[in-house]
This record gives C-alpha cells, structure tokens and sequence, in this order.
C-alpha cells in the first residue's frame, strides 16, 4: 500500500486548499482512509476520515471536508477559512490489513 499526498502549499489566512491523496495496492473497500496533521514538535492529530466504501465520513472541523468517489484510489481534502493554527505538515493514513500505512506528508503553511 502506498499513498501520496499532493496539494499542500502557502495561503492566505482566509484562503482555501485542497489536498490529495493517491492511493495504490488496496483492493478491498474495508480500508477507510483518514488525514492528520503535525506541527514540530507535537503530536500528530486526526482532521478527517472516510471509510472504504466512501459513504461515511467525518470531519474534526467544519471547516474541512474529506471526499472521494473511490478510496481505493484517490482522496481529498477540502480546507477552507483557513489561518495560521492550520500551518501543519499534513498526512494520509490508513490502517489496513492489519496494518498502518503513512505517506510521507505535504506542508501547508498558512501566512500573510
């Protein structure tokens, strides 16, 4: 299983961002995905996440969305109203076949 998040990036506080994550070799739909972030020197913490079959989903802020047709494949997350406490290095993970699975992260920093 690997996965690799794309889409992190500066902003505005204010501003929007989505992020992706491309998701290969799970094959079954009992693996949900989910997204957390860090800042250095904190622990890591849940935003977002979305079961396998994408039906159900759950979000630790309104501002965020988790989304994704298929998470077998792909996954996204819609940031928005976004300001400085969301500077964090951003991951995809999931758990799966008994298994964790981390990508390796996009930072998204949020300054004026």
């Amino acid at each position: 299983v690997q996965l690799v998040e794309s889409g992190g990036g500066l902003v505005q506080p204010g501003g929007s961002l989505r992020l992706a994550c491309a998701v290969t070799g799970i094959t079954s739909r009992g693996c949900g995905i989910d997204w957390f972030r860090q800042v250095d020197g904190k622990q890591r913490e849940w935003v977002s996440g979305i079961s396998g079959n994408g039906r159900t989903t759950n979000n630790a802020d309104s501002r965020f969305t988790i989304s994704g047709d298929d998470p077998r494949n792909r996954v996204y997350l819609q940031m928005n109203s976004l300001n400085i406490n969301d500077t964090a290095m951003y991951f995809c993970h999931t758990r799966c076949m008994g298994q964790d699975f981390w990508g390796q992260g996009t930072q998204v920093t949020v300054s004026s």
